[in-house]
């Protein structure tokens, strides 16, 4: 069976990069993870996925135009032969120009049940907005922030006494188990390119 390759962008811990990763190693798997890039070096997901022995990449996008380091960082998806992207944490906005030249190509996962809650603080916002429940979506990358096509979404209850923190942390499980089968369901009905 062909697997699709995909490629992983992350800026921290690397959590739902290694859920991921993990789901990639599963004996049915519909695909496999060709590289993880970040634009921090001390990104501890990096170290996670070296231990598993994939590829990594770093480019600081410090000191350079969003331009400059995103072709550093397509250069290196392009040299791992990366069919998709997902981007996991990583928190930088691709520039317009690198994601049309991805289109229907690279994935996200955001912290709320879009289209609410778009960009930062959706925790925050959802608990204060008297919301019941929060949750996570897995949507396609296009140009506005947050605003392509949903593929997935993960509803989490929104505890009594509720803080961002502890929502945060709920959410957490539902994103890692969300991710993989979106990824999963995306590539399986795609050829790869």
């Amino acid at each position: 069976m062909h697997k699709a390759r995909v490629a992983i962008f992350i800026s921290g811990g690397g959590t739902n990069m290694a859920a991921l990763l993990y789901a990639s190693l599963m004996k049915d798997s519909t695909f496999e993870i060709v590289l993880v890039a970040s634009n921090k070096a001390e990104a501890a997901g990096l170290a996670i996925a070296s231990a598993e022995g994939v590829k990594t990449f770093v480019h600081s996008h410090k000191g350079h135009s969003r331009e400059d380091h995103d072709a550093a960082m397509e250069a290196a998806l392009v040299e791992a032969k990366a069919d998709y992207l997902a981007l996991a944490g990583y928190m930088r906005i691709l520039s317009d120009e690198f994601v049309r030249r991805w289109e229907g190509r690279i994935l996200n996962i955001h912290p709320s049940l879009l289209p609410k809650y778009k960009g930062l603080e959706t925790h925050r916002r959802a608990i204060e907005a008297g919301d019941t429940h929060a949750g996570a979506s897995v949507h396609i990358v296009v140009p506005e922030l947050d605003a392509g096509e949903v593929l997935a979404q993960a509803r989490v209850a929104i505890c009594a006494g509720e803080t961002a923190a502890s929502l945060a942390e709920r959410v957490k499980f539902a994103e890692h188990q969300l991710y993989p089968r979106a990824v999963s369901e995306y590539v399986s009905r795609r050829p790869a390119i």
